[in-house]
């Protein structure tokens, strides 16, 4: 696939089929995400893929179960109407979204530093990287024909992951990365309108 094509075919998928994912791929297309920059050169990030059905279970059982589309009809915060849809779409699906995927990919990143307290930007370095990898490996898996969604870690989720893996202390899990082939049917929610023109901008603002 061109690379184009894959970052303008780069969605979030949340219905899948039940194809495995081999090896091989798995491998390569982790590899593409130490291909990112990284702020200190080391990449020290480490990836666990989990394709075991009870152990993903008890990976995301801090995640919720029950919500649903009124759930949504409760935030607040959202207000335009395409925001909204997608939402509507996205969040009863957070559980079943990562679940019935191939394999959950679980990025792990050195805390090197308070990113909920930075004393400055730089102290976001770390983690802007593996968020940069991150992409990388999304947008492999788009070249090899699949999907990804992303859940961030909320509330105990990340402590439960911890119990479950059994990664060490002075590890954070950016996200839970669900993959997978696409189902034929799957709903792909639209995205906002962007006028380009309006947000690219020469020599000055």
């Amino acid at each position: 696939m061109e690379f184009y094509d894959a970052v303008n075919g780069r969605r979030s998928v949340r219905d899948f089929t039940d194809e495995a994912i081999p090896e091989a791929k798995m491998k390569r297309i982790i590899e593409a995400a130490y291909k990112a920059p990284a702020n200190d050169h080391f990449r020290d990030w480490h990836f666990i893929v989990v394709t075991d059905p009870d152990i993903k279970r008890d990976l995301l059982g801090g995640v919720p179960k029950n919500l649903t589309e009124k759930d949504v009809d409760q935030m607040t915060f959202i207000s335009d109407p395409v925001q909204k849809e997608s939402y509507r779409v996205a969040v009863p699906k957070q559980y079943r979204m990562l679940c019935d995927t191939a394999a959950v990919i679980v990025p792990l990143m050195k805390k090197k530093a308070d990113i909920l307290h930075p004393a400055n930007l730089s102290d976001l370095n770390c983690y802007a990287s593996v968020w940069c990898s991150i992409e990388n490996l999304w947008l492999a898996a788009v070249a090899e024909g699949y999907g990804c969604n992303l859940r961030i870690p909320w509330g105990e989720e990340e402590a439960v992951a911890q119990k479950v893996l059994g990664f060490p202390d002075g590890y954070l899990i950016p996200c839970f990365i669900g993959i997978g082939r696409p189902a034929p049917d799957a709903v792909l929610t639209k995205q906002i309108d962007l006028h380009l023109d309006e947000l690219i901008h020469w020599e000055k603002f």
